[in-house]
């Protein structure tokens, strides 16, 4: 493993390893990124539809496109065989739930969609980075994706033209809109993650205004993330940054925490921001049993409901696309029909539940314990294989350690965060680009990641 993580040594022999690139320049070669950062940068555009189609899925299938004619016109093999097999495998779960479907066209939507967002961008990615720097560009554009999503949702909030809550239009969504409440939420996570990695492990070669303009942004992304009101957000972000905090140091970790907690009492307490709604907001996921709210019991309808399907079908599961066609016929009578939106430009609407908002319990329901267990399984071996490998990195002093950082991060926010919500929005693709990131760190050769 040592091999793997150390740096290698200048070398004058002739051929294209001898070439030395400048590490922040060099766009000219690097034209294969665009794409991707195209991909991260798109969802920002207004989309009127919430499925797919949107012009970061066209960005995402570039991307494939791109990969595809390099892999043909420089004739390289494509992945190591634990590569292929670690992200090929939710393969055979998604394949078997749309042959099992009771109606396998209706099923053949849902398949070029999870394939797009659980295999074909995440091996685009990994394929498309060549070294730490390009893991750099593609996660400094979610950083800057989670600013102009972030700057317009606290503009949202200050002037009340956001998103209805409680009776008032003030919660932040970006340029998301209502029917896709947790999109802001969900980038401005993703930057405050890469955000906070960089201003922890700074790459030696990065400029002096890097770290502490990365440390700034991290602290003020917090303010959108609050105003979003979206509870599993809070819960993915403090576990991920617990994750990460703990993998840097006792020392550094004790700092970022005061840091962290500073800004919170100062947002919050100081300034009063949304102090009493937010307080409440983070109570309600505890009353379950007593006076929960209409979000929340839904919610946990909706899980049971998923539970019903998988125990009806325990193998291979109702078939991708089958949780809103089997959704009435397992759920309790307390389920609403859909919920309420409205504020930010757009009317009052009811909006159907089509899921269980938790992505675990979506493939449990619709591909069985065969599918789940495929899924899981590639899931935890990027995880596994990112904080190894980071592991080793800081104990070599490895120079990119703080794409080590983003890539467990950000793996452990998309981890917890499924528990919470599923795919779906313009922001689904990202999902795709965030297992990318972290299968490069986890699962790329040596002389891709130890290269600045």
């Amino acid at each position: 493993m040592a091999a793997v993580l150390t740096p290698p040594a200048p070398s004058t022999a002739a051929g294209p390893r001898a070439v030395s690139r400048p590490p922040w320049g060099g766009w000219r070669s690097r034209w294969p990124l665009l794409p991707l950062v195209a991909t991260v940068l798109l969802p920002a555009l207004p989309h009127g539809a919430s499925g797919g189609g949107g012009p970061a899925d066209v960005a995402s299938g570039v991307a494939v496109l791109v990969c595809v004619g390099r892999l043909l016109y420089l004739r390289r093999r494509p992945l190591s065989a634990t590569a292929a097999l670690v992200l090929g495998l939710p393969v055979v779960g998604f394949a078997l739930a749309t042959v099992t479907a009771a109606d396998p066209a209706a099923a053949l939507p849902g398949l070029v969609r999870y394939l797009q967002v659980f295999v074909l961008v995440p091996i685009a990615v990994c394929l498309l980075l060549r070294d730490a720097h390009g893991f750099r560009i593609v996660a400094g554009s979610l950083v800057v994706l989670a600013v102009v999503q972030g700057v317009t949702g606290v503009h949202q909030y200050v002037t009340g033209t956001g998103a209805s809550y409680m009776g008032e239009d003030i919660r932040a969504v970006g340029t998301f809109g209502p029917s896709d409440i947790m999109g802001m939420a969900t980038v401005v996570a993703y930057g405050l993650l890469a955000a906070a990695a960089c201003a922890l492990r700074t790459p030696r070669n990065a400029p002096a205004w890097l770290r502490p303009c990365a440390a700034v942004l991290a602290v003020a992304l917090i303010v959108p993330l609050t105003l979003s009101f979206s509870r599993g957000v809070w819960i993915a972000t403090a576990a991920a940054v617990l994750v990460v905090l703990a993998l840097t140091g006792r020392r550094q970790a004790l700092t970022s925490l005061a840091v962290l907690g500073a800004a919170g009492v100062v947002v919050v307490g100081g300034f009063g921001i949304g102090s009493e709604m937010i307080a409440d907001r983070a109570a309600s996921v505890t009353r379950v049993t007593s006076t929960p709210d209409r979000s929340v019991s839904d919610r946990y309808a909706m899980w049971s409901a998923a539970g019903a399907m998988w125990r009806e079908r325990p193998a291979a599961g109702v078939g991708l696309k089958g949780f809103p066609a089997h959704r009435d016929g397992h759920a309790s009578i307390g389920l609403s029909s859909g919920s309420d939106t409205a504020g930010a430009g757009q009317e009052f609407r009811r909006q159907a539940l089509l899921s269980p908002h938790n992505m675990y319990l979506l493939v449990l329901s619709e591909q069985g314990l065969i599918g789940l267990t495929a899924l899981l399984g590639s899931w935890a071996a990027i995880l596994a294989g990112a904080v190894r490998r980071l592991c080793v990195a800081r104990s070599r002093g490895h120079v990119a350690v703080d794409c080590g950082l983003a890539a467990v991060a950000l793996m452990t926010w998309q981890s917890v965060n499924f528990l919470y919500a599923d795919i779906g929005g313009p922001t689904t693709v990202l999902s795709g680009v965030v297992l990318g990131l972290a299968a490069w760190w986890a699962l790329s050769g040596p002389d891709r990641v130890s290269a600045v």
